[in-house]
Protein backbone atom coordinates (compact mmCIF):
# COMPACT_ATOMS: atom_id res chain seq x y z
CA UNK A 1 0.00 0.00 0.00
CA UNK A 2 1.45 3.26 -0.66
CA UNK A 3 1.27 5.97 1.96
CA UNK A 4 2.26 8.80 -0.34
CA UNK A 5 0.28 12.27 1.23
CA UNK A 6 -1.40 14.49 -1.22
CA UNK A 7 0.74 16.78 -2.38
CA UNK A 8 0.93 20.56 -0.59
CA UNK A 9 0.81 23.55 -1.64
CA UNK A 10 4.44 24.04 0.32
CA UNK A 11 5.32 20.50 -1.21
CA UNK A 12 4.63 22.23 -5.00
CA UNK A 13 6.46 25.12 -3.36
CA UNK A 14 9.49 23.60 -2.93
CA UNK A 15 9.44 22.10 -6.74
CA UNK A 16 9.60 25.64 -7.48
CA UNK A 17 5.71 26.50 -8.49
CA UNK A 18 4.27 29.77 -6.90
CA UNK A 19 1.28 32.22 -7.49
CA UNK A 20 1.42 34.10 -10.93
CA UNK A 21 3.58 31.69 -12.94
CA UNK A 22 2.78 30.77 -16.24
CA UNK A 23 3.39 26.63 -16.40
CA UNK A 24 2.80 24.72 -19.65
CA UNK A 25 1.87 21.18 -20.02
CA UNK A 26 3.03 18.68 -21.84
CA UNK A 27 2.37 14.81 -22.44
CA UNK A 28 -1.17 14.96 -20.75
CA UNK A 29 -3.14 12.21 -21.10
CA UNK A 30 -5.60 10.07 -19.55
CA UNK A 31 -3.36 8.36 -17.17
CA UNK A 32 -2.36 11.65 -15.55
CA UNK A 33 -3.22 12.62 -12.01
CA UNK A 34 -5.94 15.55 -12.16
CA UNK A 35 -5.68 16.02 -8.56
CA UNK A 36 -2.16 16.86 -8.83
CA UNK A 37 -2.67 19.13 -11.98
CA UNK A 38 -5.79 21.19 -10.01
CA UNK A 39 -3.55 21.13 -7.31
CA UNK A 40 -0.43 23.30 -9.64
CA UNK A 41 -2.95 25.25 -11.11
CA UNK A 42 -4.51 26.57 -7.48
CA UNK A 43 -0.29 27.30 -6.41
CA UNK A 44 0.00 29.38 -10.11
CA UNK A 45 -3.52 30.83 -9.90
CA UNK A 46 -4.55 30.29 -13.50
CA UNK A 47 -4.81 26.87 -15.63
CA UNK A 48 -2.13 25.29 -17.12
CA UNK A 49 -1.29 26.35 -20.60
CA UNK A 50 -1.28 23.64 -23.56
CA UNK A 51 1.41 22.23 -25.50
CA UNK A 52 0.44 24.65 -28.66
CA UNK A 53 1.44 27.51 -26.34
CA UNK A 54 3.46 30.09 -27.78
CA UNK A 55 4.28 32.75 -25.19
CA UNK A 56 6.92 32.84 -22.56
CA UNK A 57 6.14 29.80 -20.01
CA UNK A 58 8.20 30.33 -15.80
CA UNK A 59 7.40 26.36 -15.75
CA UNK A 60 7.14 23.42 -17.95
CA UNK A 61 5.19 19.66 -16.10
CA UNK A 62 5.77 17.04 -18.06
CA UNK A 63 3.90 14.10 -18.09
CA UNK A 64 6.58 11.34 -19.05
CA UNK A 65 6.16 7.14 -19.24
CA UNK A 66 8.46 4.78 -20.86
CA UNK A 67 7.13 4.34 -24.63
CA UNK A 68 6.25 7.87 -25.16
CA UNK A 69 9.22 8.40 -27.85
CA UNK A 70 12.41 10.53 -27.19
CA UNK A 71 12.69 11.60 -23.65
CA UNK A 72 15.20 14.24 -24.96
CA UNK A 73 13.44 15.50 -27.38
CA UNK A 74 10.10 16.48 -24.99
CA UNK A 75 12.48 18.31 -22.88
CA UNK A 76 14.15 20.16 -25.83
CA UNK A 77 11.21 20.87 -27.09
CA UNK A 78 10.03 21.84 -23.77
CA UNK A 79 13.26 24.60 -23.69
CA UNK A 80 12.07 27.10 -26.29
CA UNK A 81 9.33 28.96 -24.42
CA UNK A 82 10.85 28.72 -21.12
CA UNK A 83 11.12 32.22 -19.28
CA UNK A 84 15.07 32.87 -18.11
CA UNK A 85 15.30 30.90 -14.66
CA UNK A 86 12.30 28.94 -15.63
CA UNK A 87 12.66 24.87 -15.10
CA UNK A 88 11.26 21.28 -15.83
CA UNK A 89 9.33 19.28 -13.54
CA UNK A 90 9.20 15.74 -15.17
CA UNK A 91 6.47 13.49 -13.61
CA UNK A 92 7.00 9.67 -14.61
CA UNK A 93 5.56 6.56 -13.02
CA UNK A 94 6.83 5.15 -10.32
CA UNK A 95 8.43 2.27 -10.17
CA UNK A 96 6.37 -0.94 -10.53
CA UNK A 97 3.66 1.14 -12.29
CA UNK A 98 2.93 1.00 -16.26
CA UNK A 99 5.02 2.95 -18.03
CA UNK A 100 7.63 3.49 -15.47
CA UNK A 101 11.09 5.62 -16.25
CA UNK A 102 13.85 4.35 -14.76
CA UNK A 103 15.91 7.77 -13.07
CA UNK A 104 19.22 6.78 -14.87
CA UNK A 105 16.96 7.11 -18.14
CA UNK A 106 15.79 11.25 -16.60
CA UNK A 107 19.15 11.83 -15.91
CA UNK A 108 20.82 10.48 -18.90
CA UNK A 109 18.16 12.49 -21.26
CA UNK A 110 18.40 15.72 -18.51
CA UNK A 111 22.62 15.61 -19.24
CA UNK A 112 21.46 15.22 -23.37
CA UNK A 113 19.43 18.00 -23.14
CA UNK A 114 21.91 20.21 -21.61
CA UNK A 115 19.90 20.56 -17.71
CA UNK A 116 20.61 18.72 -14.26
CA UNK A 117 18.27 17.47 -12.00
CA UNK A 118 17.78 19.89 -8.88
CA UNK A 119 15.48 17.72 -7.13
CA UNK A 120 13.17 14.92 -7.35
CA UNK A 121 9.94 14.18 -5.00
CA UNK A 122 7.06 11.79 -4.66
CA UNK A 123 4.13 13.82 -5.56
CA UNK A 124 0.66 11.31 -6.00
CA UNK A 125 0.11 7.45 -5.13
CA UNK A 126 1.77 6.73 -8.99
CA UNK A 127 4.16 9.75 -9.88
CA UNK A 128 7.38 10.49 -9.25
CA UNK A 129 8.89 14.04 -9.84
CA UNK A 130 12.35 15.48 -11.45
CA UNK A 131 12.59 18.99 -11.25
CA UNK A 132 14.78 20.15 -14.33
CA UNK A 133 17.29 23.21 -14.46
CA UNK A 134 19.79 24.54 -16.95
CA UNK A 135 23.18 24.53 -15.29
CA UNK A 136 24.16 28.01 -14.15
CA UNK A 137 26.84 28.48 -16.19
CA UNK A 138 24.62 28.07 -19.09
CA UNK A 139 21.58 30.71 -17.52
CA UNK A 140 21.78 34.36 -19.30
Amino acid sequence: MDTTEPITASGLARLGFMSGQVVQEFGWDDDVDNDLRFAVEDVVGSDLADEDYGDVADAALIWWRSGDGDLVDILVDALPNLADGGFLVLLAPKAGRPGEVEASDIEEAAVTAGLHTSGSASVSADWSATRLVAPRSARR
